[in-house]
């Protein structure tokens, strides 16, 4: 099975990311990448993806907060 499911995940995250904050999907991956929270989904995948996408999300807030976000 190896990862070719990593990026439609990573996909997902950010799209109920921008949908939890209401804005663009662009804006969002500009967020996630800017605040390092697309290498941590890169990153933790194998862990990840084994919640729900509303859990990834309620993460990336935090680990995204932790390197300078502020969109909370």
């Amino acid at each position: 099975m190896g990862n070719k499911y990593k990026i439609p995940y990573i996909n997902a995250c950010i799209r109920a990311f921008a949908k939890r904050f209401e804005i663009t999907v662009k804006a969002a991956f500009k967020y996630l990448y800017d605040f390092k929270g697309i290498g941590f989904l890169d990153e933790f995948y194998d862990i990840e993806h084994l919640q729900s996408i509303d859990d990834a999300v309620d993460d990336l807030i935090v680990y995204c907060h932790n390197n300078g976000g502020e969109l909370v």
